[in-house]
Parts: structure tokens; C-alpha cells; sequence
């Protein structure tokens, strides 16, 4: 249960800052960038998460696949704090950062969530493929957000979602793959 929930929020703030990212890299505030000036940092974003996997596939021989999940939501949270509340090329450095934390994400929280499920490894992988709803839903009200509070501040709803995945990860840090 608590990994689909995982998933559900994990898809929903990756997604989210990836949908965002544009408008707030074009934030008079953050790079003031033109749109197609902001665009081509979005490939920054979803390039660092290709590298990282890379990096992180290597750290998880090294460490427990929850510690390393915590470790990154802890600092996704971070590099989010800092870009919601900062200003200029750090705030859009920081976010473009945040693709580098969500490398190792989904994998491992979807393989934490099997573990120890035995016959039931079936039903909770449909579970957790159908959690990734929350890549359709979690942007929606980050844009309710964008629009009470402004974009910055709407990067706390995502924010939120990477600390439930850091508590996640350390929550179920020791299990046994």
C-alpha cells in the first residue's frame, strides 16, 4: 500500500516540475528566459535523471536500495526548497537539479514494494502501473496552486511528495531484496 502511494506521488512530482518547468525557467523571477530559451534546459532536467540512473544503478551495489531513496528524496526536497524560495540561476539550476535525484526513484520504489509480496507480486505490480495516475493528477492541482500562490510556491506540493518518498525509503530502509 504505502508503494503505491509512493509511486502515485513520485510520478506526480516528477511530472509536475517536468510540466511547470518552462513557465518557471520563463519567471521573470527565476531566468526570464524565453520559452524556447527555457525549453532546451528542460532536456537538463530529464538528462540529469539518465545520468543519475547510470550512477545510481552503480551506489546500489554499495547501499541499500532504501537508504540510497531516501538519500535522494532528502535532497530533492532541498534543491525544491531552494528553488521556491531563491531567485535567478540558482532557483533554476536548483530544479534542473531535482532531475538528478528522480534517477533512481521509480525503480526502486516499485521494487521495494514487491518485496516479501510473494504470490501477491502479481496484483501489487497492476497496483502499483496503475499508480502512476498521479502524473495526471498531481500537475492539475499544482496549476490550482500556480494560480492562488504563484509558481514558486506551487513547487511545495511537489516538495511534499519527496519527503513522503524520503520517509518511504527510510521507513522501509532494511528490507531484504
Amino acid at each position: 500500500f504505502w508503494g503505491v502511494v509512493a509511486i502515485f506521488v513520485y510520478v506526480g512530482g516528477e511530472v509536475s516540475i517536468g510540466s511547470f518547468m518552462v513557465s518557471f525557467l520563463s519567471s521573470p523571477d527565476v531566468g526570464g528566459l524565453s520559452e524556447q530559451e527555457a525549453g532546451r534546459y528542460v532536456a537538463w532536467y530529464w538528462g540529469g535523471a539518465m545520468l543519475g540512473r547510470f550512477v545510481g544503478a552503480f551506489v546500489m551495489q554499495h547501499i541499500r536500495a532504501g537508504w540510497v531513496l531516501a538519500g535522494h528524496a532528502v535532497v530533492a526536497v532541498a534543491l525544491i526548497g531552494v528553488a521556491s524560495m531563491s531567485a535567478g540561476a540558482l532557483a533554476m539550476w536548483s530544479i534542473l537539479a531535482v532531475g538528478l535525484c528522480n534517477s533512481v526513484m521509480f525503480p526502486t520504489i516499485f521494487s521495494m514494494a514487491l518485496t516479501g509480496l510473494g504470490r501477491h507480486a502479481g496484483q501489487g505490480s497492476g497496483l502499483l502501473c496503475s499508480a502512476i495516475v498521479g502524473g495526471a493528477l498531481v500537475p492539475v492541482l499544482q496549476g490550482l496552486l500556480a494560480d492562488t500562490l504563484g509558481l514558486q510556491l506551487a513547487l511545495l506540493l511537489p516538495m511534499s511528495a519527496y519527503a513522503y518518498i524520503a520517509y518511504y525509503g527510510w521507513r522501509f530502509r532494511n528490507l531484504t531484496e
